[in-house]
């Protein structure tokens, strides 16, 4: 897994061993960052990662002129490959790496960010939680990108401004209410 484009790009990144990470491919992670330079998202942007593995999405965005990333994982071999990458890519100090799950990160999260990925496994079950503590977090004009291997059920007011499915792997770009603005 490499980082695919911007200031970081083809820097080798590791991924925890086991079967709980399942970092986004190359392919998903270029096209989901594509998709967000063309609404003008990242440049400057405040990134919050949920369930963040081995931090690729997080340290792509950073790669790509994010201000800075917060990186939620409990896994505690996920935040040391996390510690690594973001060593190996210069990254340490626009990031900071938060051991909590990503449920209880939300509880007691303040400030707002642009930009929300959220990349749980895939056998997570609670969307509608999860997106509405997402939505309290995310600033005006913020955008939150889920991935998933099903359908995302969102709550009632998101807009949805992309969605596309790459393989198993669907991936939803939304806005929600507290959202409005376009970029």
């Amino acid at each position: 897994m490499r980082v695919v484009a911007g200031t970081a790009r083809g820097r080798r990144l590791v991924a925890p061993a086991g079967r709980d990470v399942r970092p986004t491919t190359d392919r998903v992670r270029e096209a989901v960052f594509n998709a967000l330079g063309s609404l003008d998202a990242i440049e400057g942007d405040r990134v919050l990662d949920l369930f963040a593995g081995s931090g690729a999405l997080a340290i792509e965005a950073l790669s790509r002129g994010a201000r800075h990333a917060v990186l939620v994982e409990r896994d505690r071999a996920a935040r040391a490959a996390i510690e690594q990458n973001l060593a190996a890519t210069g990254f340490t100090g626009n990031a900071t790496v938060v051991a909590a799950d990503a449920a209880s990160y939300l509880a007691r999260a303040t400030g707002a960010f642009d930009l929300v990925l959220a990349d749980p496994p895939y056998a997570y079950g609670e969307w509608r939680a999860l997106l509405g503590s997402i939505g309290r977090v995310v600033g005006p004009g913020g955008l939150v990108v889920v991935e998933s291997d099903r359908e995302v059920p969102l709550p009632e007011g998101w807009r949805v401004e992309r969605r596309k499915r790459y393989g198993g792997t669907l991936v939803v770009f939304a806005r929600p209410p507290s959202s409005p603005e376009t970029r």
